[in-house]
């Protein structure tokens, strides 16, 4: 019997070890922090072993196979000791996709995959397709594969799970965009961060396909000077597409094959220019799946978005505010303060991932009155921004934020809370900090 040895035991270690058991391995699931008690009785009542707190390096080391949690970096030494050792070292994604025959929709990118992932499931949803939805959303890709049958998924997926794959070739790949995000795991190189986002057309074949953004350069001159086996589908906001998705006297226009489907921007339910690529990317997906134009259109017009990615929260007295708390990297929040048409105060900050904040100078002079740093070091942004904003306040929690923005705005301001950074020094995760958010807004 072969042995998985699972490091990491949240949703996706969790997850795999269903599944490793469910394919008769001897399994063994190992996590150095605490594993959280609700998935501790899942591993439990599948009467599967695990340790919690610790790595026992003899219970580990004896591996024939290990899956990795995407939060442990490649640099851990004993993930170096068992790669050294001829242990192969994968992923949740590489492991569960051997298990299923299902097509799969692989969407990674810097920023809009969360979105184009869920507007993707909502289409072929709504069309009719047993089609589910995981990777780095929502319940796991393998315990989905272990207990579920679904004739395809649509799978959201970050650089760090692209690093541990082997086999994984999704049949319609797609890379939104490519811009400087996690640099802090790829030894502060933008190069190194991008080749991990072409993983996911490593394996692709000739009758594969990479739908991609066309006006991104990181991903143009990648392709310039790299061959691909997959048929390339690009979009543009810029420039006329032949067989694509563009944009034509304000309307998008999807051509594949001998299929056109058109549609007003103005109909989009999500708006601004970052989210008619999503809507292009998403439909182009749904075109060669078979879904009917008809179908495409209404999906585009009825979809709500996702969660804490410019999530409307409330209007109190004349002030929109707004959770964006999904931004964890400059250019997430550069899209969103595109967006913003009223004066706005900004709340941002958290762990800086090798920030560089000049893009966002020019949007920060003539949209942001007034700055609120939510972080535990906020001298960068206080660097970066003093010369631009004559109110820059720290503040220590999301409650103190949200009732200093509440005393900054006036009638017909936005409370923007874009952070452009990871939230693990004052959050749980950027989840937990749009929810404080929320609630505080909700409790003026």
């Amino acid at each position: 019997m072969k042995r998985l040895v699972i490091l990491g035991g949240g949703e996706s270690g969790v997850g795999t070890a269903i599944l490793g058991k469910q394919q008769g391995f001897d399994v063994f699931v190992s996590d150095k922090g605490l594993i959280k008690k609700e998935y501790q009785r899942v591993l439990e009542n599948n009467a599967i072993q695990f340790e919690s707190a610790k790595h026992t390096a003899e219970k580990i080391l004896n591996a024939d196979v290990v899956m990795k949690s995407p939060g442990i970096p490649d640099t851990v030494p004993l993930v170096v000791q068992l790669r050294e050792q001829g242990v192969s070292v994968v992923s949740e994604i590489e492991f569960a996709a051997a298990y299923t025959k299902a097509t799969i929709i692989g969407i990674t990118g810097s920023n809009g995959k969360t979105t184009t992932t869920m507007l993707t499931h909502h289409i072929l949803k709504k069309a009719g397709f047993n089609v589910s939805m995981a990777g780095n959303i929502g319940q796991s890709f393998a315990q989905q594969v272990a207990t579920e049958n679904h004739d395809s998924y649509v799978l959201e997926l970050s650089s760090f799970q692209l690093d541990g794959i082997e086999n994984f070739a999704p049949h319609i790949a797609m890379i939104t965009n490519i811009t400087p995000d996690h640099l802090d795991r790829y030894e502060y190189q933008f190069e190194n961060y991008i080749e991990s986002k072409f993983l996911i057309t490593k394996n692709q074949t000739e009758k594969d396909y990479l739908i991609y953004d066309a006006d991104d350069s990181a991903i143009t001159n990648w392709l310039n000077k790299n061959k691909v086996k997959a048929q390339l589908i690009p979009f543009s906001l810029e420039k006329e597409i032949e067989q694509g998705a563009c944009v034509v006297k304000d309307k998008i226009q999807m051509k594949l094959n001998k299929e056109t489907v058109t549609m007003d921007i103005s109909k989009i339910s999500i708006k601004g220019k970052h989210n008619t690529k999503n809507a292009m990317a998403s439909s182009l997906a749904a075109q060669m799946m078979k879904a009917r134009r008809q179908v495409i259109k209404e999906s585009l017009e009825d979809f709500e978005g996702a969660e804490h990615r410019l999530e409307k929260v409330l209007r109190i007295n004349g002030v929109d505010y707004i959770n964006d708390s999904k931004a964890t990297n400059v250019n997430a929040t550069f899209y969103a303060l595109e967006c913003m048409e009223a004066p706005t105060v900004w709340i941002l900050g958290g762990v800086d991932k090798g920030n560089d904040y000049l893009d966002l100078m020019p949007l920060v002079r003539e949209k942001v009155k007034a700055i609120i740093c939510l972080g535990v070091d906020n001298s960068k942004i206080i660097q970066s921004f003093g010369g631009v904003v004559d109110t820059i306040i720290e503040t220590q929690g999301a409650e103190e934020a949200v009732k200093v923005a509440y005393k900054l705005s006036s009638k017909g301001d936005t409370v923007l809370l874009s952070p452009a950074c990871a939230s693990f020094d004052l959050f749980e995760s950027y989840e937990d900090r749009g929810r404080q958010f929320k609630n505080a807004v909700r409790h003026l």
